[in-house]
């Protein structure tokens, strides 16, 4: 069985936000979105300085969270939910379908849970819209959003015990 191309496994070096240059070109906005679900942390290099993102989560509070707006902070946002994720976050992409003005990428959002062998497999649709070649709006939709977030703070509280953990056993 052959290797799906679009998958990233978390071993993947990542740029930070410093590395990523913007401005980077492609042939078209499929390539983009192939180039970006192999790094989430590449959104610096194909978006624009105004980009607008609408997070999975907005709309479980109320009223619902606004958009993240601008470059650095949607940097920051994809940034943050890797570390939630404890670098794990894989975006399996199954399917890509994009021209000039808009796509959508199809996938399973994978991630494992700490020092477990619990995992995390949500169905996602990204949504996208582009000018001029560069990513200018993007809405994040998960299947099951509850569930992604049950799964943060699960890791959260296996990371913390594992770094509690190892605190002890270096302090004897």
């Amino acid at each position: 069985m052959e290797a799906n191309p679009l998958t990233f496994e978390s071993s993947t070096p990542r740029l930070s936000q410093k590395e990523c240059k913007p401005g980077v070109s492609f042939a078209n906005t499929s390539a983009l979105l192939r180039y970006l679900y192999a790094d989430l942390t590449r959104i610096s290099s194909i978006s624009a300085e105004s980009i607008i993102l609408h997070a999975a989560d907005r709309a479980l509070t109320y009223p619902p969270k606004p958009p993240i707006r601008g470059r650095a902070a949607v940097q920051a946002h994809e940034e943050a939910l890797i570390a939630a994720t404890g670098g794990t976050l894989l975006m399996d992409v199954e399917s890509i379908t994009a021209n000039e003005h808009f796509g959508t990428v199809l996938g399973m959002l994978r991630a494992k849970v700490a020092n477990s062998e619990d995992s995390l497999a949500v169905p996602f649709c990204g949504v996208w819209r582009f000018q001029g070649g560069q990513a200018v709006e993007h809405w994040e939709n998960a299947s099951n959003v509850q569930e992604f977030m049950q799964y943060v703070v699960k890791n959260e509280i296996a990371m913390k015990e594992e770094a509690r953990a190892s605190n002890i056993s270096s302090a004897l």
